[in-house]
This record gives C-alpha cells, sequence and structure tokens, in this order.
C-alpha cells in the first residue's frame, strides 16, 4: 500500500506536523508545551472541541516564515514517504500573520519555496488552499478571503473554510466566499463531519463550493445522496480521522463504500495525520481490511482525486503520469 502513488486533497498544514517537530521548535523558543502531549510524545486530546484547543496551541510556537518552511518540508517528507505525489494544504492567514496581506505574503513565500525544494528533492507536488476558520467568525473571515484573493494564482488555488463546524451558520461565510471565488480560487468548505446532512445541504446552498471536506454525514439523508451524485460534488473523506474522533465508531461502520456505491465521488484524506495516528498508508490499509478495496478501487479514487484538484490542467497531467496505469 505504501509504494501505491496518491493524491491527498484534505490536508491541514499545521496539523499534519509530527509532535517531535513542535515539541523541538518549542524547546528552541522556550515555549513549555507539555500539557499537549501524551506521555508516549505524542497529542493528546479528550474530544474535538479540546483537539481544536490543542492544534492552536501546537501552532502557536510557528511564528515566522522560517518556521512555515521548517513544518513544510517535514509535512512533505512525511507524505512522500507513503506515496502521495500529489497533496493540496490548508493554509490559513490567520496563523501565518495575522490575516495581514503583507505578512502572509511572506508565509506564503516561505512556504512556496520549501514545496518547490520538496517537489525537485522528493517528487511530491503541493498546492496551497486558503482556509478561514469557522469559529472565528465571519468578520473574521473576511480579510482571510482578502489574503487569499490578493495571492490566488498558480500555486495558491483553492479557499475554504475549517474548524468548528457548529458554530455559525454558512450563510454568514457568503461574503469571504464570493470574494474568493471572484478572485477565481477554487472552493471548498468542511461539512457533514459534526453538522449533520443539513449542514451540507447548508453549505451548498450558501457557499456553492467545488467540493465538501468530510461530508460523510449526507448518508444520513439518501436525496442528498443523490443530489452530490447528481451534481458531481466531491467528498474529501477522512476515515481515519473520523474514527478517532468518534464521528463513526468503527472502520466498518464509516459510510464512504455506501456513499461510493450510490455514485458519489469520493476521495481519501488523513485530514490532521499524527494527531488521529494515522498515514495515507494507513488509510489504504484499512480501507482493504474493511471493505476490500483492491488496486483498482484505489486508481479509480486516485483518479477521482486529481480531477477534483484545484491546479491547472499541466499540473493534472504531469501527477496522471506518475499515477500510470493505475487511473
Amino acid at each position: 500500500m505504501r509504494q501505491i502513488p496518491k493524491v491527498e486533497l484534505h490536508l491541514h498544514h499545521e496539523g499534519a506536523a509530527p509532535p517531535s517537530f513542535i515539541r523541538g521548535l518549542a524547546g528552541e523558543k522556550g515555549v513549555d508545551l507539555s500539557g499537549i502531549f501524551r506521555e508516549d510524545g505524542s497529542y493528546a486530546f479528550r474530544d474535538f472541541v479540546h483537539f481544536l484547543s490543542v492544534y492552536e496551541a501546537a501552532t502557536s510556537v510557528l511564528t515566522s516564515p522560517e518556521d512555515y518552511a521548517r513544518l513544510t518540508r517535514a509535512v512533505l517528507e512525511e507524505s512522500a514517504a507513503h506515496g502521495v505525489v500529489y497533496s493540496e494544504t490548508f493554509l490559513s492567514p490567520d496563523f501565518c500573520g495575522g490575516g495581514d496581506v503583507a505578512a502572509w505574503r511572506e508565509y506564503l513565500l516561505a512556504i512556496r519555496e520549501a514545496a518547490d525544494g520538496a517537489e525537485r528533492d522528493l517528487g511530491i507536488t503541493l498546492r496551497g488552499i486558503v482556509t478561514c476558520i469557522r469559529h472565528f467568525g465571519p468578520e473574521a473571515a473576511k480579510p482571510i478571503a482578502i489574503c487569499a484573493a490578493e495571492t490566488a494564482g498558480d500555486w495558491l488555488t483553492g479557499f475554504g473554510m475549517a474548524g468548528d463546524e457548529m458554530k455559525g451558520q454558512p450563510s454568514d461565510f457568503i461574503w469571504a466566499f464570493d470574494c474568493a471565488r471572484e478572485a477565481g480560487l477554487r472552493l471548498t468548505v468542511h461539512a457533514g463531519e459534526w453538522g449533520g446532512a443539513a449542514s451540507v445541504r447548508d453549505a451548498l446552498a450558501a457557499l456553492r463550493p467545488d467540493r465538501i471536506g468530510h461530508g460523510v454525514q449526507a448518508i444520513d439523508d439518501l436525496a442528498l445522496v443523490d443530489d452530490l451524485a447528481e451534481q458531481g460534488i466531491v467528498l474529501e473523506c477522512c476515515p481515519g480521522s473520523n474514527v478517532a474522533l468518534g464521528v463513526y465508531p468503527t472502520w466498518s461502520a464509516h459510510p464512504i463504500q455506501r456513499l461510493r456505491a450510490r455514485g458519489v465521488k469520493v476521495t481519501v484524506s488523513t485530514d490532521d495525520p499524527p494527531f488521529f495516528h494515522t498515514t495515507m498508508t494507513a488509510e489504504y490499509e484499512r480501507l482493504a481490511a474493511s471493505f476490500g478495496w483492491g488496486e483498482e478501487d484505489f486508481a479509480e479514487i486516485n483518479a477521482t482525486a486529481i480531477d477534483a484538484a484545484f491546479c491547472d490542467a499541466a499540473t493534472k497531467d504531469t501527477i496522471r503520469k506518475k499515477l500510470g496505469d493505475r487511473t
């Protein structure tokens, strides 16, 4: 499974930071983050809301463009080790310059330079998706959308929203999404992870995204499932994350196979891999064990993912060649 070339569309940049990297950076800066780690060195959290606070605490030691360059290299080394040849990562100017466009440009340049180096050295291609943070509120999302619009291009290709799905309504964020859309950015939004099927419907109606992050609770509304299939909306599924956080009790209970069988376009990603003790290799192994997926199934998943990627046509053609006969 490790050797299969893979495409990953749903990866939070800070959430992919190895715990050892964050501990090391905290040590360099004299910051005590011992409370966010277990005795075995992994991240410690009780539930989704606590996970968000631990995530933000870990991110607090990332305070400069250089920190983000180092983080980017660490994340891409880990992804490449598990066969990922193309990845899209969620980046938030909230954490990279506090929503100031000039500061955000400096962070983005550092991230991109590190990504270019990893592509040269490791053969993995990265593209960026700016995300506003839902629980920070709609007013806070506006400068983040402006940062995205001002830096949209061949590398920064998307805009989305992450954070606590239970805070506010998708319609609260129409201004931010319209701003990004007008700048030519492709759109994705987290929904249907915690907010039920209705949250997917609301996100589609208000924000008109190209993709839905997670979206798995759509399975509880089969009419919605059929709408997703008919409209070709792609779901960025993260089964390991959903099981680790208790959205579903076991892998066999996860609806990814039922969604796929009903015609929904699904992809596979890790979300925040070290938090959830997963990798792309582990996701594939567990999908194979739980649903009997084999080489043809993974080829279809990766073909769906590169078709849905927010990069340009030339990049897609390059990645398809890396995927080879499997797609």
